[in-house]
């Protein structure tokens, strides 16, 4: 028996193309994502939970920008029923504007997110310089997720579009590897960085 996500969309049939990050992006069959954090003393626990259920998580809370929660009002309230809400909208707008299963193309549009570079700052001597490291699968979804969500929040907080819009272009942008979207742009500054600190 087929489980329908949101008794809509099958992801049964989805592939990650990124041998990277495959492990990491779970595609297990639920009607519902929210696990209530059942999974939380697992190591790597995040793995556990549905991509999806990922995505809204992370749109609960946004995330820092800079020293502070960039977003701390609006749709950050960690109220599950209303990420619920903006998700399924979101899909469902990705289906009509694409005519393909909307979770496949949110996978691909975090593969393109996720960055493979980041940097980090070196002490020597009393002299600090940049370093380029390579990003750890699981830190490069969630990196991916973050830059989504923040990007999705700059574009609608304040503003007349709806968040579900917001969120939709941004997946869209990401997927066609468009740098519109805020996730591809800071993953090309950071690659770029890590490029010149190398």
């Amino acid at each position: 028996m087929t489980v329908k996500l949101f008794d809509n969309w099958d992801i049964s049939g989805i592939k990650v193309e990124d041998r990277g990050v495959e492990k990491y992006i779970n595609l297990n069959q639920v009607y519902v994502p929210r696990s209530s954090g059942r999974n939380v003393k697992i190591q790597f626990h995040k793995s556990y939970y549905s991509i999806i259920e990922r995505l809204m998580n992370r749109l609960m809370v946004v995330g820092h920008k800079g020293k502070k929660h960039k977003y701390s009002s609006g749709h950050n309230l960690g109220k599950s029923t209303k990420m619920y809400k903006l998700v399924f909208k979101t899909l469902k707008l990705i289906e009509e504007r694409t005519k393909k299963n909307p979770v496949e193309v949110l996978v691909k549009a975090i593969e393109n997110a996720a960055p493979r570079e980041e940097i980090t700052t070196i002490e020597y001597g009393g002299a600090r310089y940049p370093k380029a490291v390579e990003c750890a699968p699981q830190r490069r979804i969630d990196l991916a997720l973050r830059n989504i969500s923040q990007g999705t929040y700059a574009n609608s907080f304040g503003k007349k579009k709806k968040a579900h819009e917001a969120l939709a272009e941004e997946i869209l942008s990401a997927y066609s590897l468009n740098t519109k979207s805020n996730a591809i742009a800071k993953k090309l500054e950071l690659e770029r960085q890590a490029d010149s600190a190398r």
